[in-house]
């Protein structure tokens, strides 16, 4: 810190402490004023220039000096001077004091705290430099958040100094009028209906502030557009994904008139390539795998022919059964008025759509943007010349590949490289990364990774692809390592992650922007710029999954048709998935990696599956639950579980994070003998036992061995004083806990 900021940290400090040293407060308060009314009074009239002059240093120095008082002098304020002088004069020495303050924030601290946190206040700078004047303004409405903190926070943003004086100046305005018509109020010494107008606006006013700041933002968004007169429908929808069906159920179920907009086929990803399809295929590759151990399960000989085939057709088959409940015909029953075609957003209020009739344009109170998400495909140089296959793709053929190389070592390419080695084909995995699904904890990545290479699928980690060679032999050229690396495939496919669909739908255009995740960018409310307009599934992010598609909609269809009465902020505190590789990797909250990297305190605690009976009995005693909870306690932070049926098991610690249920509720709760379940109480238990320090179970040993008649009370007591001195664990590392 340079000799300057020094300085005027020195002062501040000084002046600070004098404050309260020499009990300064007295002369800022309600009391104080009140009781010297009289001569207060009598100096004002012989030297009103004087006592204006006096007020307005002592109110601009209490506010530069963050120092309590604001308040009081307010309502002093109104009742020496009345509305129109009080009102002028707290406004100006409100805001020359809070621009003080906010000077000597930046001058003494900002350059400090942009250089030591600079990469986690990047998300807070962008949103300062694009609608800095808005965020203060909303802040200076609302008289809930502390006057001084928003002078001293804004300091260490990068808002103009000016822009600050001018948006404090009007933002406070109202507020200030307030709290100076209640001083004029208790300047009478007597409860009048004025007076109780007033404190009732100050309880009002965050509300109304909010309501303000919501029309005036809103009025400003959709100043070009032409509103229509009257509306075709309620709402709208763009996508007949998992995201748009539940929207549009919500719509309908709500009396509302829904038009649902779908250009390819109802169901979208999760029917038609995606959650249902491959599900079914890692079903009949699960079947194989069985058949292939047949000798752990005492079958001498067990074997399966089957043609791939017939395979995909059962895929296919599985999709059918599954459609109805997504059809046009259902969302039809239920008053959705489903249309076939491309939409495009022309205005807040009107979508045009692409039919094969011709086009047609649809007007509507409100938009709901569910356009989903597709299959990544990076710039690799030669990869067009192939026929690659996507997820999106994979299902048409009907021809095993011999040597397939599928490139991505997320859950996606997992999933589907174990599929396809266990249906016969010879699978070359390739991930850039150091390890597979690199969410995941390391020794998660390493078990996946162990079951692939034992099941034969040749893994190659750390490998960057380079480009593809077409010509005769296919081959993906990788760097690892330094060097180039060749490797032969029969077919290859892209699994290397998914992006949202954002172009095409006249986003550009209503200047709705996107996120650095390529995501339309929403607030919590899941509201685009313009609040009519919301978004939600997987073009909306932050997950690509079908559960928090259909949990989004919810708050996105409420939110568009009710939001001018009330919004919902969607909740993302629980969180859970499952990768469907065997052995299933699920997880909600925290990874272990994800606490450290956070630096969340955290303790944990691990059980594994190869000591409960019923995995022994199945032939799947291997895995592992991982909890991961707060210090001291056994509020859960996060929890993974590696083992046969992850996925289910997990449900069980979903529903006790989001009801604040910890593992000691777990651990007191019945669960049936034998089953996978089980796992959950065990891991309660571990927990429990990894609680128990050393202290108290050398008080314990002497407690029982008193009882025994082989020890002395004395040395209960000396046990029991010991213990605070002792809280080393007893049990180095938690474990089983039958």
């Amino acid at each position: 810190m340079n000799k300057k900021r020094l300085l005027v940290l020195v002062l501040l400090l000084a002046a600070f402490a004098a404050f309260f040293v020499f009990d300064l407060k007295q002369y800022v308060t309600q009391e104080f004023f009140e009781s010297q009314r009289a001569r207060i009074d009598a100096f004002y009239a012989a030297h009103p220039l004087q006592t204006v002059a006096v007020y307005f240093i002592a109110y601009v120095a209490v506010t530069a000096l963050s120092l309590p008082g604001a308040v009081p002098m307010t309502l002093v304020g109104g009742a020496l001077f009345g509305f129109w002088l009080g009102t002028l004069l707290v406004s100006f020495a409100s805001t020359v004091g809070a621009t003080l303050a906010f000077l000597a924030a930046r001058l003494v601290l900002r350059d400090w705290v942009q250089s030591r946190f600079g990469e986690r206040l990047s998300a807070v700078n962008a949103g300062i430099e694009k609608e800095g004047a808005f965020y203060l303004f909303a802040l200076r409405l609302v008289p809930v958040f502390p006057f001084f903190l928003i002078n001293l926070l804004m300091g260490l943003t990068r808002i103009g100094a000016l822009r600050f004086y001018w948006v404090s100046q009007v933002g406070m305005l109202l507020g200030t009028m307030v709290y100076v018509y209640a001083g004029t109020q208790l300047g009478q010494f007597r409860v009048s209906a004025g007076l109780l107008v007033a404190f009732a606006l100050i309880g009002l006013l965050p509300l109304a502030a909010r309501r303000v700041l919501d029309a005036l933002k809103a009025r400003q968004v959709y100043a070009k557009w032409k509103r229509p007169a009257a509306y075709d429908y309620n709402m709208v929808v763009i996508g007949a994904g998992s995201a748009g069906l539940v929207s549009a159920y919500i719509g309908a179920a709500t009396r509302a008139k829904v038009a649902l907009v779908e250009r390819h086929r109802m169901g979208g990803d999760c029917l038609n390539t995606g959650c249902v399809p491959s599900k079914a295929l890692l079903r009949s590759a699960k079947l194989l795998s069985h058949i292939a151990r047949a000798k752990e399960f005492g079958i001498a000989e067990a074997g399966a022919r089957f043609d791939f085939a017939d395979v995909m057709e059962r895929v296919a088959s599985v999709v059918r059964a599954v459609e109805p409940h997504d059809s046009v015909e259902r969302y039809r029953a239920l008053g959705v008025d489903c249309v076939a075609g491309t939409a495009r957003i022309t205005t807040p209020w009107t979508v045009e759509v692409q039919t094969p009739q011709g086009p047609r344009t649809l007007t509507t109170k409100s938009i709901v943007i569910a356009a989903g998400a597709r299959p990544l495909v990076p710039p690799i140089p030669g990869l067009e010349r192939v026929d690659y296959l996507t997820s999106d793709t994979l299902w048409n053929i009907r021809t095993l590949p011999r040597r397939l190389l599928v490139l991505g070592g997320g859950p996606i390419g997992c999933e589907l490289a174990q599929a396809f080695a266990r249906l016969g084909s010879q699978v070359t995995q390739v991930e850039m990364a150091p390890r597979l699904m690199l969410r995941e904890d390391p020794e998660v990545s390493e078990a996946v990774l162990q079951r692939f290479r034992a099941e034969g699928i040749d893994v190659r980690l750390g490998h960057k692809a380079l480009r593809v060679d077409g010509d005769g032999a296919r081959r993906l050229v990788c760097e690892h390592a330094g060097a180039e690396v060749a490797i032969e495939f029969d077919q290859l496919l892209v699994a290397a992650g998914r992006v949202a669909n954002t172009s095409g739908y006249g986003l550009e255009e209503l200047g709705i922007g996107t996120t650095p995740l390529r995501t339309v960018a929403t607030d919590e409310s899941l509201r685009t710029i313009y609040p009519n307009i919301t978004a939600c599934g997987d073009v909306a992010g932050p997950f690509h999954f079908t559960h928090t598609a259909s949990h989004q909609a919810w708050y996105a269809a409420v939110n568009a048709l009710f939001g001018s009465f009330r919004t919902f902020k969607a909740d993302y505190r629980v969180i859970p998935w499952t990768t469907f590789t065997d052995p299933e990797v699920a997880r909600v909250g925290l990874s272990e990696t994800e606490a450290n990297e956070r630096n969340v305190p955290h303790a944990v605690t691990v059980y594994g599956i190869d000591d409960l009976d019923r995995a022994i009995a199945d032939g799947e005693a291997h895995g592992f639950v991982k909890v991961l909870t707060a210090p001291g306690t056994d509020r859960i932070l996060g929890v993974t579980i590696v083992g046969e049926h992850a996925g289910d098991l997990i449900a069980e610690y979903v529903l006790a994070m989001k009801h604040g249920l910890g593992l000691e509720k777990i651990l007191g709760t019945i669960h049936v003998y034998p089953t996978l379940a089980e796992a959950n109480k065990y891991a309660a238990g571990a927990w429990k036992r990894s609680t128990i320090t050393r202290g108290q179970w050398a008080a314990l040993d002497a407690l029982q061995a008193w009882r025994r008649g082989a020890g002395s009370f004395s040395a209960v007591l000396r046990a029991v004083l010991a213990m605070p001195r002792d809280r080393r664990p007893a049990y180095a590392k938690s474990g089983a806990a039958h």
